[in-house]
């Protein structure tokens, strides 16, 4: 288990009575490090809906991606690629999760665009920054595709624009699409143009309490105890939350990282514990020089998108706006 015993004694959430095992519906084997995740988790497969398909990411690390064009999709002109890393605080949920499924196939349609929902490693079976891994591997597959103008991807061949590419993720999912940034700004992903980071509900932490995390303690969807286990679980064994895979601002490097990121865009929820990161997070990256877009829901929650269809239209408006705007 990850050294937590930085903290202050007073904030610790383990003074909480809410158990957080029992709320994320898992057990966990500390002798083996694995999890026994007995919460529901409905999938939906591919070969159930003409417009998505899974193909083999690295068959070694059981990673796959699924892709999903737009239905009935009429070939006018090449359409933005979105790739996309789901939630669950790092140690659950699938690219397959029909929430997540549901979401991807009404950002394809809605925003007329190629969605690739990235099913990376979880933890603690693999820790972080495993996903990390994963994430820019699928970059790299989506660069090996733009150059074999053969053999590659048909889907991907015959309806993207490779010089319109987007990384997006949804609360760990958007801490995860924000690291692989980070970490293939050495890369040279030519002829693929990353466009725009999206971040939804970013999830990033720190040893010291922010004031949302606070004032929503015992919220119904992320309480403090839940957000503590979910960082012991997902980061490093021996490492506290002010390790930079949780902290973005203890990262002494940012500004030459930051070199992929041409524009971001960062939505959070007054209602959700992380909102206050998230604003402090886009102040840092403003900072540093970036342009960035942000939305504040005044009303709402954590992973609201995935729950409740009248937010998920507006976040998608959202986001088709940052997509489709100039830069």
């Amino acid at each position: 288990m990850a050294d937590d015993s930085s903290e202050p004694p007073l904030l610790n959430s383990r003074t909480s009575t809410m158990n957080p095992y029992e709320l994320l519906g898992i057990v966990h084997n500390p002798d083996a490090d694995t999890l026994a995740r007995n919460s529901p988790n409905p999938i939906t497969n591919s070969n159930d809906d003409p417009d998505t398909k899974d193909i083999d990411l690295n068959p070694k690390n059981k990673t796959w991606i699924r892709i999903f064009k737009p239905s009935q999709s009429q070939k006018t002109e090449l359409l933005p690629l979105i790739i996309y890393f789901h939630g669950g605080g790092f140690i659950r949920c699938n690219a397959n999760s029909t929430i997540f499924h549901n979401f991807c196939k009404s950002m394809a349609n809605q925003l007329s665009a190629v969605v690739l929902s990235i099913e990376y490693r979880l933890a603690p079976e693999n820790r972080l920054p495993a996903a990390y891994e994963d994430a820019v591997e699928s970059l790299i597959w989506v660069q090996n595709q733009a150059l074999d103008t053969i053999n590659g991807e048909p889907w991907l061949r015959n309806y993207v624009d490779f010089s319109k590419c987007f990384i997006m993720g949804c609360s760990a999912g958007g801490n995860i699409a924000y690291n692989s940034c980070l970490r293939a700004s050495e890369l040279d992903l030519e002829p693929i143009k990353i466009c725009g980071l999206i971040l939804n509900q970013p999830y990033f932490g720190g040893v010291e309490r922010s004031k949302s995390e606070l004032r929503l303690v015992n919220d119904m969807k992320l309480p403090l105890v839940v957000n503590d286990l979910l960082w012991e679980l997902g980061l490093p064994v021996g490492v506290n939350r002010d390790h930079v895979y949780c902290n973005p601002f203890v990262d002494e490097n940012l500004e030459r990282k930051l070199r992929l990121i041409r524009r971001c865009l960062v939505t959070c929820s007054n209602e959700d514990p992380l909102v206050d990161r998230d604003i402090q997070f886009v102040k840092m990256l403003e900072e540093k020089g970036l342009k960035v877009m942000s939305w504040i829901e005044e009303f709402g929650f954590h992973g609201m998108a995935h729950s409740d269809p009248v937010k998920a239209q507006e976040l998608l408006k959202v986001v088709k706006d940052f997509i489709f705007s100039e830069d």
